[in-house]
């Protein structure tokens, strides 16, 4: 980083300094023993405006206070029949690690039917995903790579996508929702496989809903 980037980091860390206990406590949560890495995520979300930046993060951390993100995992699915046609139907899972130590993750999107369940069951399965990976995959790569690894690497596989995949919007900007105001910057990089050819219409209008809602 640059020393522009350090001093919006310093900046950000000062303010973060500010906030009450309950905030700093979930924070400890979120960055896992790396809070300069992630304050370079939320900085990097907001093109480095640390005002903005800081924002982004508190309401974060409110989020995360108001919904018990902290205790999120000890808090499963009930009944089991639910949590396995929720998992059956959102496809998504670890398939291994790159050169580097950063865990890969595969998604199913083509064969995710999202039919199993309301959205909210969707999203709570999602933010689960999301902090198991933060607060044990990521740290256990961590340990074993001996270097700090908090990001990931998201792998989409387009196999089986149909036009009536458009009918799952809801959910999925519901999902991108979650993702990119409390999960910034945490893939590193996207590949998209087996894109068929009605994946250019998908896309397109995927792009004209986020557009508008965004």
């Amino acid at each position: 980083m640059g020393a522009a980037c350090d001093d919006a980091v310093q900046q950000l860390a000062r303010l973060l300094d500010q906030v009450e206990e309950p905030l700093k406590k979930t924070f400890q949560n979120v960055h896992q023993g790396y809070p300069t890495e992630t304050l370079v995520r939320f900085l990097k979300a907001r093109e480095w405006h640390v005002t903005n930046a800081h924002k982004m993060l508190v309401d974060c951390l409110n989020w995360r206070i108001q919904n018990e993100i902290d205790s999120i995992l000890e808090k499963p699915i009930i009944p089991v029949d639910l949590y396995r046609s929720i998992r059956e139907s959102q496809l998504v899972g670890l398939s291994g690690y790159s050169k580097e130590g950063v865990p890969v993750f595969a998604f199913g999107v083509g064969q995710s039917t999202y039919d199993k369940a309301s959205v909210h069951y969707y999203v709570q399965s999602h933010i689960q995903i999301n902090e198991y990976r933060d607060r044990i995959i990521l740290p256990m790569a961590t340990k074993k790579f001996r270097r700090p690894i908090t990001t990931c690497i998201k792998v989409l596989d387009m196999t089986g996508l149909k036009l009536s995949a458009l009918s799952l919007l809801k959910i999925l900007t519901a999902i991108s929702a979650v993702d990119e105001l409390n999960y910034p910057e945490k893939a590193e990089t996207y590949y998209i496989v087996n894109a068929p050819y009605i994946f250019s219409a998908c896309w397109k209008v995927s792009c004209l809903r986020f557009s508008l809602y965004q």
